[in-house]
């Protein structure tokens, strides 16, 4: 029998934000979506183009994805309107796994702050939960969710940023600011999502100061349920073992993870060296 996140439905966009000059949030009421975790992702099908993974951005009555303009599929939805429908199933994929008290920093990057944003509102909620957050972008205006995640740790913590021009914040990769932070302080988990060579840097930088780490990776996915295997990292199937890894898992696949990637035919191709 067909589960209800198996079952493909089709939903009206309600609302659309701009969150970018190449960003955009898409709102819309899908049930499924009310029970999933944070780092869980949908299958969305963009009606005639193609169905592509993305990771929900807001969990709750009303769901969110966050998505930036980067192919065929994204440049389509960016087009959609308000009122346009869309396909989607799920929520897939195995989320992050907060902690319920201790000293927390979350680490983003460009587009991968999309599902830490719900974990943070999720920590938040925790009050034995110290948050550093730290968001990375190109420049200020590709900033993402800044607002947003200062509005959830005013109580619970502080919110930092680095650009790689230096227009806003630190300059320099967020990989750097993390890294100063881990050396200050104690921290007793990191969750972390953004490009996969930028993970990998911190998920280094996390072993040499015996600090656990969460990393949600983004993988091309054809099925999104594990039977393709086109999203295969090692031994893992990001789409159902992951998304999201743990340092323990990522220990197993070190040769791959932030080295190579997997194209539509399952060819390993290379990552760009880390920041």
């Amino acid at each position: 029998m067909v589960s209800d996140v198996d079952r493909p439905a089709f939903v009206r966009i309600e609302e659309i934000s701009t969150n970018t000059p190449t960003v955009k949030t898409f709102y819309f009421d899908y049930p499924p979506a009310a029970r999933a975790k944070p780092g869980q992702f949908l299958m969305v099908n963009v009606l005639g183009i193609d169905e592509i993974p993305i990771s929900l951005s807001g969990i709750g009555d009303r769901a969110s994805i966050t998505v930036r303009r980067v192919g065929e599929a994204t440049e389509r939805l960016h087009d959609l309107g308000e009122g346009d429908v869309i396909g989607v199933r799920g929520p897939y994929g195995r989320g992050f796994s907060p902690i319920e008290e201790g000293n927390i920093l979350i680490a983003g990057g460009g587009i991968g702050v999309a599902p830490l944003l719900p974990l943070t509102r999720q920590l938040c909620r925790m009050r034995r939960v110290k948050l550093t957050v730290v968001l990375g972008a190109s420049t200020r205006d590709e900033l993402l969710f800044v607002a947003d995640m200062e509005r959830y740790t005013l109580h619970r913590g502080t919110v930092l940023v680095a650009t790689d021009d230096g227009s806003c914040g630190a300059k320099g990769p967020v990989t750097a600011l993390a890294h100063k932070l881990l050396k200050r302080g104690a921290f007793d988990a990191v969750f972390t999502c953004g490009p996969e060579p930028m993970m990998k840097r911190l998920f280094e930088q996390c072993e040499g100061a015996g600090v656990p780490l969460q990393a949600s990776l983004d993988r091309y996915m054809r099925c999104g349920i594990g039977i393709c295997g086109s999203c295969c990292v090692g031994k893992y199937r990001v789409c159902k073992d992951g998304p999201v890894l743990s340092s323990a898992q990522l220990r197993e696949v070190a040769d791959e993870f932030g080295r190579f990637t997997r194209d539509a035919c399952g060819r390993r191709t290379g990552l760009s060296s880390p920041q």
